[in-house]
């Protein structure tokens, strides 16, 4: 079969039942069997690409357009889901024509970033994608909760019904992560796929919200809780925590201790920590959160220049040493040759004054030379640049490394807990 027997397109309405099979297959029936299940469902004929030959879909691929946090500003984000090609057709390049393709669409439609949950790290490393956040899962019996200094938090936590709740804690969360990195905008059909998800097995959806003194909500966790999932023959109940966010430490604490009064959970179960998560310097025995790292989300830069633009910055030069004769902190970077985003391959100045970044290309070299799945990791606040110049990830004089530090660096690490 000849690359001009394929023909790389969206699909049609009518051809959405065949993104669905394919995806059945692929993934097992992880996301239902039959060509009405979550691929099919979740995505639109506008957001796929479809390798076809004839009127066959043979192997999809689907960008679902997403708002991200980036240390304090929002940019549009591509989400790539439903990659997957039938077994005849694979080893023949078509997840890379899709991809190449789907990188061009994402720079037209102005998504500067991509990002995806990998099934496999060696698929997504060969285009350019690095992991940039590492989740934790925490397992602790409720008999396990307590804080080192023994202030369990001041908070009154309240159970609410998950509908009548929502807007409370949708207007936490958004106050959440308005700081943080990688979190997504939520609309009501994320919140519906992923914290508030009905499943049979795992019961009811629970929402319990945290008020401080003044009444004021400040902080949700959305659970289930079932029994018979833990071996224990009093607390055999297991409470699986689907979101949590806190506006303030006294909030943490306060949900923590909300878990610890259910007397008959024997073990609660929170799998997408951020990595910064407080827990293990608070806990008064931080090894019975047994807490373990998974891997997060993996992140591509799809256009270097509009990615460092719309990104937030709360360091580098301010506009009170400007005033005082003092240059914008600045640091030249570098790309190396990028052949699925070729227009990023050069040397582009960021320059920051007061938290705002002007991004220029420039001609010769940069400071700081690296790959531009390097510039994701840097670019996410997961590791700083001497970090990465120590791993020969970036090449770069000192001085350059010490100002990209200053530039990049981030309040909270970076994490994502929705799938998609």
């Amino acid at each position: 079969m000849g690359r001009m027997d394929i023909e790389i397109r969206s699909a049609t309405p009518q051809e959405m039942g065949q993104l669905g099979l394919i995806g059945a297959y692929v993934y097992g029936g992880s996301f239902g069997d039959g060509p009405e299940n979550t691929v099919s469902q979740s995505n639109r004929p506008e957001w796929t690409l479809g390798a076809f030959h004839g009127d066959q879909m043979v192997a999809s691929y689907a960008t679902i357009p997403f708002t991200m946090r980036v240390n304090g500003n929002a940019i549009a984000l591509g989400g790539v889901s439903a990659v997957g090609t039938l077994p005849e057709y694979r080893r023949q390049g078509l997840a890379r024509r899709l991809t190449t393709r789907a990188f061009e669409d994402m720079c037209e439609r102005g998504q500067p970033l991509a990002a995806l949950w990998a099934s496999q790290a060696a698929i997504y490393q060969r285009y350019g994608y690095a992991q940039v956040a590492d989740d934790r899962r925490y397992a602790i019996d409720t008999v396990d909760i307590g804080f080192f200094d023994g202030d369990p938090g001041p908070g009154r936590v309240k159970l609410l019904d998950a509908e009548a709740a929502y807007n409370t804690v949708k207007a936490l969360y958004i106050a959440f992560i308005a700081d943080r990195m990688c979190y997504l905008h939520r609309a009501r059909p994320l919140w519906e796929n992923n914290a508030f998800a009905s499943r049979s097995e795992d019961g009811p959806v629970h929402v319990a919200v945290s008020h401080d003194e003044h009444g004021e909500a400040d902080g949700y966790a959305i659970y289930t809780l079932r029994s018979d999932r833990v071996g224990h023959p009093a607390r055999s109940q297991e409470l699986v925590v689907r979101d949590l966010a806190w506006l303030s430490t006294d909030a943490y604490r306060s949900l923590w201790s909300w878990f610890a009064r259910h007397d008959l959970v024997g073990r609660v179960r929170w799998d997408r920590a951020p990595v910064d998560d407080p827990a293990p310097q608070l806990m008064v025995e931080p090894r019975l959160l047994n807490a373990t790292a998974t891997e997060g989300l993996w992140l591509r830069v799809v256009d270097v220049e509009s990615a460092l633009a719309g990104r937030g910055y709360r360091n580098g030069g301010s506009a009170d040493t400007e005033a005082d004769g003092e240059a914008p902190i600045e640091v030249t970077i570098e790309i190396s040759d990028d052949d699925l985003t070729p227009w990023n391959t050069g040397t582009y100045r960021l320059s920051v004054t007061d938290g705002r970044a002007e991004v220029s290309g420039t001609p010769g070299r940069g400071e700081l030379v690296m790959a531009v799945r390097t510039l994701a990791l840097l670019y996410a606040g997961t590791y700083p640049a001497r970090q990465l110049a120590a791993w020969g990830l970036i090449e770069g004089e000192p001085s350059a490394l010490t100002r990209a530090d200053r530039i990049f660096a981030t309040a909270n690490g970076p994490s994502c807990p929705d799938n998609f």
